[in-house]
């Protein structure tokens, strides 16, 4: 008999991963400025090619 694996979050996994980054914004562990460097470097790492013609991708307010 053939076992198929799912890979993947759970919605347990989900849901335990979105009540643990609710906590930690809560107890000051994240705050505005960390999500604003956090999206900055995401937008650079799948934009890149935008960062090598110059492109500033820096979130500011």
């Amino acid at each position: 008999m053939a076992v198929r694996y799912r890979s993947g979050v759970s919605v347990i996994g989900l849901i335990y991963i979105i009540v643990g980054v609710f906590i930690a914004w809560d107890r000051g562990y994240i705050d505005s400025e960390l999500v604003r460097q956090v999206a900055s470097a995401l937008l650079a790492i799948f934009l890149w090619f935008l960062v090598l013609l110059g492109v500033d991708l820096n979130i500011r307010t």
